[in-house]
């Protein structure tokens, strides 16, 4: 009965009046489909867009009547029903593709860096790819530049390798063989950490190629794209295995000090870990492996469990702490973001509860991170509440919340705060404060709460704001009104001595 309220009140509102009766245009539900940052290609959208289909090959015109309507999404009506009620990820989808847009033509020209060259293959890449992809854990994708061009996962697929290996064997087991720290040097270096002869992270190569010792094989990376391209290069994996001597180092040193699982066979773990280095992802898959973290395991286009809570949690915490080679501990100071970098010039992105990215451009900075990549990631945190603790800050920066699904969160926030300023709420005013809020902030007329404390005369009101919120004691509204005005105006002779004194007090300058 709920699914059947639903289909009728979507019908109602997208309907059109034709011969005295109510058509839905299948184009324009079509349209609302895209804009929402969903496709029809969405395999949970594949039994609707089946039926959908059918019936534009019937008629062109796209209109149908509510039992036909019915019949087309009744399968897909809960997704559907989402989108309807704009209750996606990212509610205002078209608003923040443009942002994202921006940030990527913002960085497009930039020509700093070098394409790494001590895989041989990997010299070959043209410097001026430049790809972004996201995909909100609710499906919704976007993409630009070149983001459908392979490139090899090389260090990236450390954080999938290691999900997968915790996931299949449990946190504790995966520990006892490598540590948790970053290690402070370059991520080949030959080292294991003192305490217990570990590799330091499973985010650097030795061990990665740990992790690789402990399961054998992977399938799951394709799954976890949700069925988007997942390939191999056969000519990377030469190429690694050629220029690997640091790499069989770091082995038999970890051999040596009797680092591995029992039974271990070294050449058949540096092998997989060879061919989980050269296997190839595109922008666009990418986003999808960062959203399936991003959403707790769970990939986002098909639904499917891919990864424990657990296995995301600690895959994430290793990545906000040790992702991004020795530029780590700056990226989680200023981005704030779990992340994983490789040498193909890839970064991805986890925005946990909202979305993935996966950015890629070659040339690289001399710590081994995509110089575009970086800056783009810079950019769209300093624009968006991305950071993970910028809900400490939130409401005083000036930052869009694209998650946010009030049509105005801020004009509510300060209708709150001027009706505590009229009625003299001085707990409510010091919650405001306390919680970061602009007190100044004006109406539509320009009034501010200020000038409101001071119309209905509480002297406490206008006290606290202009001496522990330091709010500007003479802003003017629409009519040409200062608080002072209006105190006058309305015979508030205490408020009109308080901002008198205040006001000359501001004016005295020492001799």
């Amino acid at each position: 009965m709920l699914e059947n309220d639903d289909i009728q009140e979507i019908f109602k509102k997208l309907a059109t009046v034709v011969d005295n009766k109510s058509y839905l245009n299948l184009h324009k539900f079509i349209a609302m489909i895209i804009q929402s940052g969903l496709s029809l290609t969405d395999p949970r959208l594949a039994e609707s867009t089946l039926k959908i289909e059918q019936q534009l090959e019937k008629n062109e015109s796209g209109l149908i009547d509510a039992e036909t309507f019915r019949k087309c999404i009744t399968g897909n009506i809960a997704l559907i029903n989402k989108i309807w009620r704009d209750e996606l990820a990212i509610p205002k989808f078209d608003e923040f593709k443009t942002i994202i847009e921006d940030e990527y033509n913002n960085v497009k020209d930039l020509k700093d860096g070098k394409v790494a060259t001590y895989i041989p293959q990997l010299s070959n890449v043209n410097p001026n790819y430049w790809g972004v992809s996201i995909c909100t854990i609710d499906g919704q994708r976007h993409h630009l530049g070149h983001s459908n061009i392979p490139f090899c996962m090389q260090s990236c697929s450390k954080c999938m390798s290691y999900a997968l290996a915790i996931n299949d064997l449990s946190s504790n087991h995966v520990h006892q063989y490598v540590g948790y720290e970053p290690s402070g040097m370059v991520f080949n270096e030959l080292t294991l950490n003192e305490q217990a002869d570990q590799p330091h992270s499973p985010m650097i190569n030795s061990g990665a190629i740990m992790v690789a010792a402990l399961h054998k094989i992977v399938q799951q990376f394709r799954k976890a794209a949700g069925g988007e391209y997942v390939g191999f290069d056969i000519a990377t994996y030469t190429s690694e295995k050629e220029t690997a001597d640091r790499n069989y180092a770091l082995a038999y040193y970890m051999r040596e000090k009797k680092a591995f699982p029992p039974n271990t066979v070294l050449e058949d773990t540096l092998s997989l870990y060879f061919q989980l280095c050269s296997m190839e992802i595109n922008c666009r898959s990418g986003a999808v492996m960062a959203a399936t973290l991003a959403n707790g395991g769970i990939c986002p286009i098909t639904g499917e469990k891919i990864f424990s809570p657990t296995a995301v949690r600690d895959t994430l915490s290793q990545m906000f702490s040790c992702g991004m080679y020795n530029y780590s501990g700056q990226f989680a100071f200023k981005i704030g973001l779990p992340a994983k970098s490789g040498v193909s010039g890839a970064i991805l992105i986890v925005i946990p509860n909202v979305m993935g990215l996966c950015v890629w451009s070659p040339p690289l900075d001399k710590l081994g991170n995509s110089v575009k990549g970086l800056e783009f990631c810079k950019l769209l945190v300093e624009r968006c509440h991305f950071h993970r603790f910028d809900i400490m800050i939130k409401h005083s920066q000036k930052k869009l919340d694209p998650t946010n699904r009030f049509i105005d969160d801020t004009s509510s926030t300060l209708t709150k705060i001027q009706y505590a300023a009229s009625i003299g709420d001085l707990t409510a005013l010091r919650r405001f404060l306390l919680k970061g809020y602009d007190l100044a902030m004006p109406g539509y007329h320009g009034r501010t709460a200020l000038h409101l404390a001071a119309i209905e005369g509480h002297l406490s009101a206008v006290t606290f704001l202009i001496e522990k919120c330091g709010v500007a004691a003479q802003p003017i509204d629409k009519w040409g009104n200062t608080p002072l005005d209006n105190a006058k105006e309305f015979n508030r002779r205490e408020v009109v001595e308080k901002l008198t004194s205040h006001l000359n007090s501001m004016t005295v300058f020492p001799k």
